[in-house]
Parts: C-alpha cells; sequence; structure tokens
C-alpha cells in the first residue's frame, strides 16, 4: 500500500462514529511552533484637523527626523506646532506561516495631547518583534470609530475612544518567521488546560487510528507525535490528527464568584459534604420627622429645627438548611433558591461552606 493510500485510510477511521461528548483534537490545544507573533512600532499621524499633539517635544522631534529623510532640514531655531500631526503606537499579530506580501491589521493608539486621530495617515513605520528586529512594514489611513467635539466655552462630547484607530490591512510583511514546524524530527501538541487524563485519553486516541508509537505523552500538557520529514506528508498528518475526536477529561470541580456583578457559575462536579446553613437578614430602617419649635409670646427666643429620628430594627426569622453528604449541583441550586438567598447571600453562604471544608470545589472569586 501506498503512502497516499495509507493516509487516506487513516483519514476514513477519522470518520468513525464517537461519543456525544468528544471532542476534535484541534479544539483542545494546539501545536508547538504555529503561533501569533506580537509586532510594535513608533510613527507619526499627519493630516489631522487641529486634534494633534500641538507643541510635544518629541512629536517635533520625531517630524523633524521624518522630514530629513527627504532633504528639508528645519532649522534648530524654529518652533514648530504640530496640530495636525501626533504621535502614535502601532501594534500587529503576525499570524503563523506569514509571507512576505502578505498584508495584516494594525492597531494606532495617540501617546501624547492628541484628541482625535480621525481623518489622519500613518506615514510609513517598521514594525518589530520582541527580537528587535522588522518584520513588517505599516502605512495608510486611518479608520476610527470614535468622535470627540468641543465647544468654544470648553463643553465638549466624546463617542467610544477617537485617540485609536485601525488600517485594515495596514501591514505588509517583509520577513518570515521561522518555526520549527517543518524541521524538527517530531511535532508537540500543547493542551490549554494541564490534565494527565486528557493527555493520556489524546496520545491512546492518536495511537488508535495511526498506530501503536505514534504518539505518547509527556506531561499534563504536551503530546510528542511521530512526524514524516517530508513536507506534504506533514501536513497531511497534522490534518488527520487535528480531526480525531477524543474524550476529554471531566473538569476540576469549580466554583466562580464575580464579586462585583454577583454572579455565581458553579461546576457540574461540585460536590458539598454534610453542612447545615442558616440565612437571615435584619433591616434598620432610619426614619427623620424634624420638628419646628415656636418661641413663646413677647420672648427674646428664635423659632428652631428640633431633630426627631426614629429607629426601626426588623429581624427576618432566619430559615435553616441541612446538606446531605454528597450534595450534587441541583440540589444545591434548589436549595439555594428555596433560602431565597441574594446574589451577595449566595457569595457569602458559598464562602462560608468553603471555610468550614463542607465544598469540594475550588472557590475562585474574581
Amino acid at each position: 500500500m501506498t503512502k497516499h493510500l495509507r493516509l487516506a485510510a487513516m483519514a476514513l477511521l477519522c470518520l468513525v462514529a464517537t461519543p456525544a461528548s468528544a471532542e476534535r483534537i484541534k479544539d483542545l490545544g494546539n501545536f508547538a511552533g504555529i503561533r501569533t507573533n506580537q509586532l510594535v512600532g513608533y510613527g507619526i499621524v499627519v493630516g489631522l484637523n487641529g486634534t494633534g499633539d500641538d507643541n510635544l517635544e518629541y512629536t517635533i522631534q520625531s517630524m523633524k527626523s521624518a522630514i530629513a529623510r527627504f532633504g528639508v532640514v528645519i532649522p534648530p531655531n524654529v518652533k514648530a506646532s504640530l496640530k495636525n500631526a501626533a504621535a502614535v503606537m502601532i501594534t500587529a499579530d503576525l499570524p503563523p506561516f506569514a509571507k512576505p506580501g502578505q498584508k495584516i491589521d494594525v492597531t494606532v493608539s495617540a501617546i501624547g495631547k492628541a484628541k482625535s486621530l480621525r481623518g489622519g495617515n500613518l506615514l510609513l513605520t517598521p514594525l518589530v518583534g520582541a527580537d528587535g528586529e522588522p518584520y513588517a512594514m505599516a502605512q495608510g489611513s486611518l479608520a476610527v470609530g470614535g468622535l470627540g467635539v468641543e465647544g468654544g466655552d470648553g463643553s465638549q462630547v466624546v463617542v467610544n475612544v477617537p485617540s485609536s484607530g485601525r488600517i485594515p490591512d495596514g501591514a505588509t510583511v517583509e520577513r518570515m518567521v521561522d518555526t520549527p514546524f517543518n524541521t524538527s524530527p517530531a511535532l508537540m501538541f500543547n493542551l490549554r488546560e494541564a490534565d494527565f487524563t486528557t493527555s493520556k485519553r489524546v496520545a491512546e486516541a492518536i495511537n488508535g487510528t495511526l498506530g501503536p508509537g505514534a504518539a505518547s505523552p509527556l506531561d499534563a500538557v504536551s503530546i510528542q507525535v511521530s512526524a514524516p520529514m517530508d513536507a506534504s506528508q506533514r501536513i497531511s498528518l497534522v490534518s488527520i490528527v487535528e480531526n480525531i475526536e477524543v474524550r476529554p477529561a471531566d473538569p476540576v470541580a469549580r466554583v466562580v464568584v464575580n464579586s462585583r456583578t454577583g454572579t455565581v457559575v458553579i461546576g457540574a462536579n461540585v460536590r458539598v459534604s454534610a453542612a447545615a446553613v442558616s440565612h437571615g437578614s435584619m433591616t434598620v430602617k432610619i426614619t427623620e420627622n424634624p420638628q419646628v419649635s415656636q418661641p413663646g409670646p413677647f420672648s427674646r427666643g428664635q423659632t428652631a429645627v428640633v431633630a426627631d429620628s426614629g429607629i426601626e430594627v426588623e429581624q427576618k426569622g432566619g430559615n435553616m438548611f441541612l446538606f446531605a453528604p454528597g450534595v450534587a449541583l441541583d440540589d444545591i441550586v434548589k436549595s439555594v433558591n428555596a433560602l431565597g438567598a441574594s446574589p451577595g447571600d449566595l457569595v457569602a453562604i458559598l464562602e462560608a461552606l468553603k471555610q468550614a471544608g463542607a465544598l469540594k470545589a475550588e472557590l475562585i472569586v474574581i
């Protein structure tokens, strides 16, 4: 059987029915080396309608440097006012396998006093990577979604963020990023979430499709996959591996609480051991009934306002609910609803259960 027929047979094996809870390997992680790279640059936006940096020193120096490239030298004693220009930072993501000549989007943000970049044009700017080498060149007209309007009396209206904008296809890739994908003797697949069970199941699924010894788990994140050196065969192999379906391990029991909004998310594997929860609330009402005190006739007294405060304390009857050992998610939700707990009360109950050692889950407060 030729290599092409073997690959075709492997592809057919990927179509075998799997459990409904299975997920594709490509949705669980990614291969090492196949990643985006961040680029950044410093540049000048010109053509603004009086909303630029005005007299910022570094903006003036940048403009003088840009003009000097064309043989124009501004005398040092000339004071420039650059209301139509702004110093900006440019950021972009270089996708994996990007080739010279391809276009990528860039984001442009003001770093000085510029009030708006609407209508501006970015001058040619190199974008460098973490190694300091240029990988793309950016230039073009900005698309700004924000709006800023200011009146003569100082009043102003700002919609969204006019000091930042994007240039679709605003940068041209000039250099490729080296990747070990085509040169490494084996491919490394990394899970997005560390789990020994999932790592083992992924390796077993790959071996079940490609044959014994094709993959081996290295730790809770990485699975090593043997790969041919031929580029086309390696791409076919990755395509097959990505579409193999695996049933990942059950997630860790976890309760996530947003203390600002009161949002509580309880995982399916959360359990509570035997515990009793008491829920009650106290309402304190303070009323003010000021009284007017009038002086007697022909007296030298003055009319005065006398404070008259009333305080009422209402203690509602507390409810107590008993959690049996091994209570599951549905029972927890029903019990909390029966108590009539508000989101704030629910957070307090969960924290108390955790401190008591009854909540068998990781409690995360964000």
